[in-house]
């Protein structure tokens, strides 16, 4: 319709030399009044189209929703089914149950008890494991906590034997390259002094020099009386012949002479501890080298003092262990 007043407008516009002003104005507000509503009427045609597309959405919602609640619906018809053939069955037990005898209910009434028996003992026997162990975990514990305390006491005993170490090497700098080492292993301090530094050839005094080593690791003791020390006295495998000066009849006789010399010595300082010291002869019988060169002889004949942390506290930790 539009396009037809439009064609008309077109018409008029041409021949306008024969239509009236009036008419032709007239015409032109047709025509805009029937463009406003054809705008109008395209806006709600957007505006249908919209709600169409959201009321379709809307269905299929509610569809989905339709088949789920239907669902459900069978889904409670189902237990339903199922509950009340339960409950038939239940009412069917309980009919039966009212029909047996006064023997039949009291080998029931005999079956639970043995039953709440045979529960009591079994959680009896629960309590009792369950106490076993909470004292394991308790036992677990304690000994975890001495573990740690063991570690911590070989951890200062160590830290004590390595400073110990330091204070002897220190201590006899001065000696050194004269047949004296201070060396650290499994814990323990070893001091070994040579023959060459302490003894004459078959002798068991103990000369100025070698008296001077052992009184300063006689000081160094007496600074550190927590230690055990065993004086060593080793030879090498030459036989003494005949009785030597001083009635040394044997190496295990000289080695033992030469040990308790260093011990005299040791002792004569008043701050070591005499009831630290062992004094013991090895004889020829730990060497450190061969005996077949006159080298290896010379370090075989020594005197080694091997200082001992004691061990009091981790013996007890143990014991307690």
């Amino acid at each position: 319709m539009i396009r037809r007043v439009a064609l008309a407008v077109l018409v008029l516009t041409v021949s306008t030399s024969c239509v009236s002003k009036k008419i032709y104005q007239d015409l032109e507000n047709k025509f805009a009044e029937l463009k406003k509503e054809r705008n109008t009427l395209a806006d709600e045609n957007d505006g249908l189209k919209t709600e169409n597309g959201t009321l379709k959405t809307d269905l299929e919602k509610y569809k989905s929703e339709a088949e789920k609640l239907k669902a459900e619906r069978d889904k409670l018809a189902a237990d339903y089914a199922a509950t009340k053939k339960s409950l038939d069955n239940l009412k069917s037990s309980y009919a039966a149950l009212e029909k047996d005898s006064n023997e039949a209910l009291d080998a029931n009434i005999k079956k639970n008890r043995e039953l709440l028996a045979e529960l009591e003992a079994k959680q009896k026997a629960m309590n009792a494991e369950q106490d076993k162990l909470n004292k394991l975990k308790a036992d677990l514990l304690k000994s975890s906590t001495r573990l740690a305390e063991l570690e911590k006491i070989m951890a200062d005993k160590e830290a004590a034997m390595k400073k110990l170490k330091e204070t002897l090497s220190k201590s006899l700098k001065a000696f050194e390259g004269k047949g004296l080492t201070v060396t650290e292993k499994d814990g323990k301090v070893y001091v070994s002094m040579e023959n060459k530094l302490l003894f004459e050839s078959g002798s068991y005094t103990v000369g100025s020099e070698g008296k001077k080593a052992v009184d300063l690791v006689g000081k160094v003791l007496g600074d550190n009386p927590d230690l055990s020390v065993l004086i060593e006295g080793h030879t090498d495998n030459d036989k003494i012949t005949g009785t030597l000066a001083g009635g040394i009849e044997s190496n295990w006789d000289l080695s033992t002479k030469r040990a308790t010399s260093i011990v005299n010595i040791l002792t004569a300082n008043p701050k070591v501890n005499k009831a630290n010291l062992t004094a013991a002869g090895r004889s020829e019988f730990a060497p450190l080298l061969s005996n077949d060169s006159a080298e290896g002889k010379a370090k075989n004949r020594r005197i080694e003092i091997i200082l001992t942390p004691k061990l009091d506290e981790l013996s007890k930790l143990l014991n307690e262990m």
